[in-house]
């Protein structure tokens, strides 16, 4: 049963950084919100990680499919 939600496009800063997700039901989440929606279970193909500096951050699960990586997904 497989009805949790997907990234579907992402917002960058002038940095290159991700700064907001699109989901495919068309919310739109900042980082933190998406962080939360992550770590809750309700995105899925994703997941949530501790940084060397101590951050959590999102990345896209390891699949060998390098056109869905977070930074690879359209923008809006």
């Amino acid at each position: 049963m497989e009805n949790r939600e997907t990234f579907v496009a992402v917002r960058k800063n002038g940095d290159g950084d991700i700064e907001s997700f699109k989901t495919s039901s068309g919310k739109v989440l900042d980082y933190q919100q998406a962080l939360k929606e992550v770590q809750n279970g309700n995105i899925q193909g994703v997941n949530a990680f501790k940084g060397r500096d101590g951050e959590t951050y999102i990345r896209g699960d390891a699949d060998g499919d390098p056109s869905n990586n977070l930074d690879n997904l359209p923008t809006f």
